[in-house]
Order: C-alpha cells, then sequence, then structure tokens
C-alpha cells in the first residue's frame, strides 16, 4: 500500500466517522425530538409532573388490588432496563418448570376462586424481560380479583381493560395487548389514588 492509499484511507476513515458517528445521529436525534418527542424521551409516564414509569417497561406489581404484569426475567431486579435479558430456558428445562409452578401458584394462592386455565403470559417471561403488555386474555384473568380487593365492579374492570388496550398494529400485524403499568394508573386513579391491599 503506498503512502497515497494510505493517506486516501485515512481520510475515507475520517469523513465516514463524521458522517455516520456524527452528523446521522444528530440529524436523526432533532427529527425525533422534533416530530415525536414523547417517543424519543422514553414515553415517560408523569403524575402531577412526576415521572413515575415508563409506557415501554413493565413494572413488578404484586398487590391483589392491582393488575400484574407478564413475568421478568432480568436479574436481580425486574424489569431492569440495564439486564434486559430473556431466561433462556428451554421448554425441557426442570428451572423454567419450576418458576412457571411457582408463578401458577402465587396466581392461585391470590385468587383461590379462579380455578380456570391461566394465560401462559402470565407464569412465563418475554424475550426483554421487560413487556409493559399482557394478552386480553391476562387481563381478564385478573378481573375477579382486582374487583373483590378493590369493590369495583367487574364491568367498570373490563371497560378499563378495554380502553387500554392496544389493538394489533397496522389492523393484522400481532395479537391486542393491554398496558399493564397505564391500567394501575387508570385504577389508582379510579380509586382516588389508593388501592387497598
Amino acid at each position: 500500500m503506498t503512502a497515497r492509499d494510505m493517506r486516501a484511507a485515512v481520510v475515507l476513515f475520517l469523513v465516514l466517522a463524521v458522517v455516520t458517528g456524527l452528523m446521522y445521529p444528530l440529524a436523526m436525534t432533532g427529527v425525533a425530538q422534533a416530530l415525536f418527542p414523547r417517543q424519543a424521551n422514553g414515553s415517560l409516564i408523569r403524575v402531577h409532573g412526576r415521572v413515575v414509569g415508563s409506557a415501554l417497561i413493565g413494572q413488578y406489581f404484586r398487590s391483589p388490588g392491582l393488575f400484574w404484569s407478564r413475568p421478568s426475567a432480568t436479574s436481580p431486579t425486574p424489569y431492569d432496563a440495564e439486564a434486559s435479558s430473556a431466561s433462556n430456558l428451554g421448554p425441557d428445562n426442570p428451572v423454567l418448570r419450576q418458576h412457571v409452578a411457582a408463578r401458577v401458584a402465587a396466581l392461585r394462592k391470590a385468587d383461590p376462586q379462579e380455578r380456570g386455565p391461566i394465560p401462559i403470559d402470565l407464569v412465563t417471561s418475554s424475550a426483554s424481560g421487560l413487556d409493559p403488555d399482557i394478552s386480553i386474555a391476562a387481563a381478564r384473568y385478573q378481573v375477579a380479583r382486582v374487583a373483590h380487593v378493590t369493590k369495583i365492579p367487574k364491568a367498570r374492570l373490563e371497560a378499563l381493560i378495554k380502553r387500554y388496550t392496544t389493538p394489533r398494529s397496522l389492523g393484522f400485524l400481532g395479537e391486542p395487548v393491554v398496558n399493564v403499568v397505564k391500567l394501575n394508573l387508570a385504577l389508582w386513579k379510579m380509586r382516588g389514588g389508593h388501592i387497598r391491599g
């Protein structure tokens, strides 16, 4: 390689580093902030000006008076965005079976009257471990327990679930889902800022 070739390679490297490593990210950040500021800043959820969560990241709920999220595989803290990961446990792994059995037992203990089949997303974690959404079936499975604890009629809870259901993307991709963080925040507001249990 000649000195001229070396010089051309270094110049090309520097130009591409500036374009792809500086100009492009700054341009995309500017466009995102101008057109989609809420999403670009993490889809944060605020109550009285205070950040209480993100619509993109689940939270750990275990009060019987709240809807429970999909289990998180992040360790040691559930829904830790810095440790996003799946459990990587296969369907034949005994550890996965133990986790699922423990989650089933917790759901049965929280609502002994509910003997129906438990939706799979209430006992298995998502690929990211951060999923803020559950299926409509998983939300409806919990209605009787939440109604019993909060004394809110089941019909009102069903209406709340419907309000916080996101339909399929573009009308045909994926399944409708319920954002648990938003659902519980609405439930909290319905209860006047207090959840019993």
